[in-house]
């Protein structure tokens, strides 16, 4: 069991990679907002009859942190909007890998602050070059985006500050909404009980932007609405309580540094979107983002253990 919270996390990794690809091409003519009421509001409900059904007493702590749950909800939906909107703009791979990368660099400043929310785990002086280096392949994806040399035929400058704009909000947002998360698993209340709460606002803004008519939808009917969230719902819902369900079993940095392994898969099945081609600059930064990020991963497993017993 105790490799069961990696496992979760993995598998929310390699099902986001299908995930992402469709959605950068849906969103050549779904608005973020239908997508979002096509899908979390669902989310929601389900979430919450699991949780009435199996863990009733986990919705009645969630009283007890009103806050938290506010806090929460917030920063979620920060982070899933302004993710939707990046990848309207930056191609999947690329977007993926500065939005995971923004997970562990999140939690370490948080922890160089003084913040309690990223907890009180030490790190080595190879971890800390590992997350430096994390950074260097970040800060060389976000020039690659800027000079169009990233691999995506419909580049324009303004698109791609705009994406790396909003791919920083949600990096860091989602980070923060994890910490929070993990923080109501840690006072006993259940990931179906956290899930089921955690994606009320981000349906409620997207209900009232949608029926506001302010935005075209470009979904047509009834029809459409159902076709949109039979198809979007199981990529978004699924492997979000998977990687909750694992968060709650993991140490904060471990799950980051594995969700920022995904990046490698949605390269070559983002291939097969016709805005894209090859781009050895944009493989050659997401692998050394994803080097840096496994060495991360490796040298904060060496440093929890600390050094071997002498004989």
């Amino acid at each position: 069991m105790t490799h069961l919270g990696p496992i979760l996390i993995g598998a929310f990794v390699l099902s986001q990679a299908l995930r992402d690809v469709y959605l950068s091409q849906v969103f050549r003519s779904v608005d973020v907002f239908a997508v979002i009421l096509a899908t979390f509001p669902m989310m929601a409900l389900i979430f919450s009859g699991i949780a009435l059904w199996r863990d009733r007493a986990g919705l009645r702590k969630l009283r007890n942190f009103g806050a938290l749950v506010l806090a929460m909800n917030v920063t979620t939906a920060l982070a899933w909007t302004s993710y939707f909107f990046g990848l309207k703009f930056v191609q999947p791979s690329v977007l993926n890998a500065l939005h995971s990368g923004f997970g562990p660099l999140t939690v370490v400043a948080l922890a160089m602050m003084g913040a309690t929310l990223a907890g009180a785990e030490c790190r080595g002086r190879l971890e800390n070059l590992c997350y430096a280096g994390l950074a260097l392949a970040m800060a060389f994806l976000a020039g690659v985006v800027l000079w169009g040399e990233s691999g995506r035929l419909d580049y324009s400058l303004a698109n791609a500050a705009t994406g790396l704009a909003a791919l920083t909000v949600s990096g860091v947002s989602i980070t923060l909404s994890h910490l929070l998360a993990k923080r109501l698993n840690e006072h006993g209340i259940g990931a179906k009980a956290v899930t089921g709460a955690r994606y009320l606002l981000i349906s409620a803004i997207a209900f009232a932007i949608v029926l506001s008519g302010a935005r075209s939808t470009g979904v047509a009917d009834a029809q459409g609405w159902l076709w949109l969230a039979a198809l979007a719902t199981p990529l978004i819902a699924l492997p979000l309580y998977a990687l909750q369900v694992g968060i709650s079993m993991t140490k904060p940095l471990t799950a980051q540094v594995l969700r920022a392994l995904g990046p490698v898969v949605i390269f070559a099945l983002e291939l097969t979107d016709p805005r894209i081609v090859w781009s050895g600059a944009a493989l050659a930064g997401i692998l050394a983002y994803s080097f840096f990020a496994f060495a991360a991963g490796l040298a904060h497993v060496a440093n929890s253990r600390g050094p071997s017993p002498k004989r």
